[in-house]
């Protein structure tokens, strides 16, 4: 057993080793060396495999002579890395640094320039002047906006609630059918949460078309996959010593969760609800540029015709209701410890 698990280790670290250095080649070939020279990098399938078998030779090298970064990393000894180790390490943050720069095109003299800075002026101008005309047409769509979160919530909780206990693996790991349900569940939700509420809401925009039913379809979606992860990694978090009294008495199932887990996971639950739901306010607004619904919809019409003071009410009033919720959210979470 020890055999297997010291070859497993070793495999896993050389990995390891193979990935950083490929990483580093990489960064360097692909994007720092061409931005900086006339360098034209080659293209292909070929060049991958040529990377990674270099990265495979180099790997293989370091640890001939015990310079493997990866068996380190893996190791749970105090030793310290070796020299080629902390060189690989460094390099490749390096490369991180560089290459997020270029990529980013981050450019310090385009911020504080002065057509930049005079740009940002006329907006920041605008913001704080609102155009109070449209109040009444911001607040019906705000209000849109918080069912929208509020209802998908509320839709969201059922499933969630039974998807938790299918997702729990303390709960599933008794038979191969369980388990297997257990498994399929778990990649259902992952894949789903995985996908933003943003793209989600393009999806259902061109499904059931834009407005406010395909925001709260893809906030829904979103909920459930996310619920029913807290809502499981807290069922498993529970105390088993009441569940094994009453397994003790010859309990059903369903009362080892009415009387033993139940109880346990009400506050929790509670706690995640309300969370969620002050998750679903923020993204109602954000869905709402790509169709979904909302004051979010309102609030790209207008920056599109450029009209700042109206954008400047609308986002001041999206911050009022944020931040009254956040505050208002705390508070019961607060009150439920």
């Amino acid at each position: 057993m020890q055999h297997h698990s010291a070859k497993g280790i070793t495999i896993q670290s050389y990995l390891i080793d193979v990935f950083f250095i490929w990483y580093v080649l990489i960064s360097l070939d692909r994007i720092i060396i061409p931005a900086l020279t006339t360098y034209i990098p080659l293209h292909g399938f070929i060049m991958q495999v040529g990377y990674l078998a270099i990265a495979g030779v180099i790997a293989f090298i370091s640890r001939r002579f015990n310079q493997s970064a990866g068996m380190f990393i893996l190791s749970d000894t105090n030793n310290a890395m070796p020299l080629f180790g902390i060189h690989l390490m460094w390099l490749s943050f390096s490369c991180s640094i560089i290459a997020g720069w270029i990529i980013t095109d981050i450019s310090p003299i385009d911020f504080f320039s002065a057509k930049g800075l005079q740009s940002a002026s006329n907006i920041f101008t605008a913001l704080i002047t609102p155009e109070l005309s449209i109040f009444d047409i911001a607040l019906k769509a705000l209000i849109e906006t918080v069912y929208i979160a509020f209802t998908a919530t509320v839709i969201a909780l059922p499933p969630s609630f039974i998807l938790s206990f299918l997702s729990a693996r303390t709960l599933m790991k008794s038979s191969t059918l369980s388990f297997s349900i257990y498994t399929v569940i778990r990649f259902i939700t992952n894949f789903s949460r995985s996908i933003e509420p943003l793209i989600w809401a393009i999806i259902f925009s061109v499904w059931v078309g834009i407005g406010p039913f395909a925001g709260m379809l893809a906030l829904m979606v979103h909920t459930v996959a996310s619920l029913t992860k807290q809502y499981s990694e807290q069922i498993e978090d529970i105390d088993n010593g009441p569940i094994e009294a009453i397994e003790a008495t010859g309990a059903h199932p369903l009362q080892v969760i009415t009387y033993a887990i139940i109880p346990q996971i009400v506050i929790p639950f509670l706690s995640f609800t309300i969370y969620r739901w002050d998750i679903n306010v923020r993204m109602a607004t954000i869905i709402g540029l790509v169709g979904g619904g909302g004051i979010g919809t309102m609030l790209m019409q207008y920056q599109g015709l450029a009209q700042w003071h109206e954008v400047g009410l609308i986002i001041i009033m999206i911050a009022f209701v944020v931040w009254i919720m956040d505050y208002v959210s705390a508070r019961i979470r607060e009150a439920l410890r």
